[in-house]
This record gives structure tokens, C-alpha cells and sequence, in this order.
């Protein structure tokens, strides 16, 4: 063989190698941008799923909170009317109290040092229930409202107003801001 035609082999030689070689590239080359495509979604999906659960943790973090803040309210207004029903039986005791003193100041027999004590006692017991909240509802003379008052009769009356409370049979109590007992009274008609 000549020279020129063992250079014209080299060169189709070289032209054969260098063909596949390019197609390498060109494969190697689609591969990587296949592949970075897919990394791209992917990454793209785990952006989207990361931003779902860290809406997920702030949503369950103020839910926490809520429940936290609605626990802590139902606690002290637990504690607040805890003894209400302790109070309820006490009122008795104050309206047995009331009675006794009243009966005793109506009968020209009884012992003016007896009803003294009962009266200090009485005193005394709406002291304990004043330093717990319970107030008596003012009802005598007042314009009656069926939330704080229990009309248990009608009379009619010139001296007051129709709808107005003329007797006070047994004392209403509130417990803070909440009703324990309606005052029972007699309304005008």
C-alpha cells in the first residue's frame, strides 16, 4: 500500500471511530439532560411536598395553642363555679337564719340575746359567701325581670307601678356574673 492510501485508511478509520464517538456524546449528553430533567421534578415535587408539611405543622401548632388557651378557660371557669352547689345548700341555712330573726323580732317573748347571735351568725355566713362571690340580688321595688326573678304571685297595688316587685319571698343569689337562685317574689299588677 501507498502512502496516500494508508493515510485515506487512517482517515476512515478515524472517520468510523469519530462518528461513534460523537453519537456517545450526543447519548451521553441526552442521558444527562433526561436526568436532570427528573432530578429537576423531583426536586421540584419535595419543594411542594415540604411546603404541605410546614403548612401542616404551623396548622397543628395553632391548634395546639387554641387548644391550650381553651383549656386554660375552662379550668378557671371550672374553678370559678366549683362550689356552687356547696353554696346552694349554705342558702338554706341563710334563709332559716332570716326566718328565725324575723319571726323572733315579730314575737314580744323571745330572747333579744338570741336573736343577736343568730343575727351575728348570719352576718357571718354572708360574709364567707361574699368573700366567694355570691351576692343577693336586689329585688324589692325593682321593675321584675324574669331572669333574676321568679314572679310566684300577682297583687295589684296603687302604690306601684304594674310589673314591680312589692314582696321579696326568698332572696335571689348570683355565683360572679352567673345566676344561683332566682329571687321568688310578688309582682303588681
Amino acid at each position: 500500500m501507498t502512502d496516500k492510501a494508508i493515510k485515506q485508511a487512517e482517515t476512515a478509520d478515524m472517520d468510523t471511530t469519530a462518528e461513534p464517538k460523537a453519537d456517545t456524546d450526543k447519548i451521553e449528553k441526552k442521558k444527562s439532560s433526561v436526568l436532570i430533567e427528573e432530578l429537576k421534578t423531583k426536586l421540584e415535587e419535595k419543594e411542594q411536598e415540604a411546603k404541605e408539611n410546614y403548612d401542616r405543622f404551623l396548622r397543628n401548632a395553632a391548634e395546639l395553642e387554641n387548644y391550650k388557651k381553651r383549656t386554660a378557660r375552662q379550668m378557671d371557669e371550672f374553678r370559678k363555679y366549683a362550689n356552687d352547689s356547696l353554696i346552694m345548700e349554705l342558702l338554706t341555712v341563710v334563709d332559716n337564719l332570716e326566718r328565725a330573726i324575723q319571726s323572733s323580732l315579730d314575737d314580744e317573748n323571745s330572747n333579744a340575746s338570741v336573736v343577736e347571735g343568730v343575727q351575728m351568725t348570719l352576718d357571718e355566713i354572708l360574709k364567707i359567701l361574699d368573700k366567694f362571690g355570691v351576692k343577693p340580688i336586689a329585688a324589692l321595688e325593682q321593675a321584675f325581670d324574669p331572669v333574676f326573678h321568679q314572679a310566684v304571685m300577682q297583687e295589684e297595688s296603687n302604690d306601684s307601678p304594674a310589673q314591680t316587685v312589692t314582696k321579696e319571698l326568698q332572696k335571689g343569689y348570683l355565683l360572679h356574673d352567673r345566676l344561683l337562685r332566682p329571687a321568688m317574689v310578688v309582682v303588681s299588677k
